[in-house]
């Protein structure tokens, strides 16, 4: 056995005993941290990079709590006791005590091989939630407390139903002005769909996509853009053309890793999702908005006034990206309750 220091800050500098059967990797001449072990497993099953971080955190928490003893050495009674410290001392929500539940049970699973059994240990069913839903007259004045790049993807998000994440990574070949549709690339699950593009947002698109040109055809030489997956290899030009260049640029680059693909000193990735997802709510407050607004409330209302337009469901579902029809329904028990539903008997008097 030798000792494993997990990587992140002071305080996750922990040391682990770590068996020296859970060190080899796809390596066989280097030894492997445990979360380096975790994280290669995820990105060779395809895993989202924000699920990922996600696992790892929560795997993280979980060996902190038995004081930076290795998963290996523990069982079904240790991770029993840290959802219940979940759910009892810190009070988490269903969602985000299973989310721990899966993590750990990854953990067990996929990487140390060894799958937990236990009776406690599921996942709690969770309530139905409603989403937030804006009026129309409600989104105008959101989008009235906004500027620039910020004010169009929330145009963007709600004109299309975008994630937030979909709406800031964007590139230039997936806007199609003259058709009116935006191409979502590997949205959640992997999937790829076209969304509408609102007339509304064609000019201030056009104006945005003038400056990124701009920017592009001064520093096309110094800077690159990040490819998915290996395309780079497939096309070693790439990251630096004009169709793969992000609509939503960063404000600022970072210097490219030793060794990356592109021989530029440096990368720009994409705006980043925490910049509308700090404005959309300041500008709902100042905007006297009482509801709790974030960016997925503007994907809500998107569904929402589309149901009330009479669009069909099955439509809405495909421009959602949603496989499942019951995930796109939870939109109609909106639209039945409140005064789209019902008449209150307060009106008969």
């Amino acid at each position: 056995m030798r000792r494993c220091r997990f990587p992140g800050g002071p305080r996750a500098l922990c040391a682990v005993q770590i068996p020296e059967a859970h060190l080899s990797g796809g390596d066989p001449g280097r030894r492997y941290r445990l979360l380096e072990l975790v994280r290669r497993r995820l990105a060779s099953l395809h895993y989202a990079a924000s699920t990922a971080d996600a696992y790892v955190a929560w795997i993280r928490r979980f060996v902190v709590f038995h004081d930076r003893r290795h998963p290996a050495l523990m069982g079904a009674a240790e991770v029993e006791a840290f959802l219940a410290h979940l759910s009892v001392d810190r009070r988490v929500s269903g969602s985000t005590r299973n989310q721990a539940w899966h993590a750990i049970r990854f953990l067990y699973a996929q990487v140390l091989q060894q799958p937990l059994e236990g009776p406690t240990l599921a996942s709690v069913p969770l309530p139905e939630r409603l989403p937030v839903v804006l009026s129309e007259d409600e989104v105008r004045m959101l989008l009235a407390r906004l500027e620039g790049s910020v004010r169009l993807c929330g145009l963007l998000m709600y004109g299309g139903g975008l994630r937030v994440g979909e709406c800031v990574a964007l590139r230039v070949k997936d806007l199609d002005l003259e058709r009116r549709q935006l191409a979502v690339r590997d949205g959640k699950g992997g999937k790829d769909r076209f969304v509408p593009l609102a007339r509304a947002a064609l000019e201030p698109l056009r104006e945005q996509l003038e400056a990124v040109r701009r920017h592009w055809q001064r520093h096309r030489h110094r800077e690159v853009v990040p490819l998915p997956h290996a395309f780079a290899s497939k096309a070693p030009d790439a990251n630096r053309s004009w169709p793969w260049q992000w609509a939503f640029p960063a404000s600022r680059a970072q210097r490219a890793p030793a060794g990356s693909p592109g021989g530029a000193p440096r990368v720009r990735w994409h705006l980043h999702e925490t910049v509308l997802q700090r404005a959309i709510p300041e500008a709902a407050r100042r905007a006297g908005i009482s509801k709790r607004v974030n960016c997925h409330a503007l994907r809500h209302s998107f569904a929402t006034h589309l149901l009330e337009q009479g669009t069909d469901i099955r439509t809405i579902q495909e421009l959602l990206g949603h496989s499942d029809l019951r995930t796109t329904m939870i939109y109609t028990h909106v639209l039945r309750r409140g005064a789209l539903g019902v008449i209150s008997p307060a009106d008969r008097l």
